[in-house]
């Protein structure tokens, strides 16, 4: 069985005076509010979302 990688991903700093597209990359990874935690597969997309927003995020692999 192939085991799929993972990501972990913090919300690091607030949305306030971000712009409206990073606001949605934000809600895209399913995050919600500041020091909320998620763990996403490490597709293509998601990997492009979190290089638009990286200056708001902590990743861990």
């Amino acid at each position: 069985m192939v085991e799929k990688r993972v990501i972990k991903v913090t919300l690091a700093k607030s949305l306030i005076g971000t712009i409206n597209a990073h606001k949605a990359c934000v809600r895209g990874l399913g995050l919600r509010r500041v020091g909320h935690t998620v763990t996403i597969l490490d597709t293509p997309e998601n990997k492009g979302m979190i290089n638009k927003v990286s200056y708001l995020l902590n990743v861990e692999l």
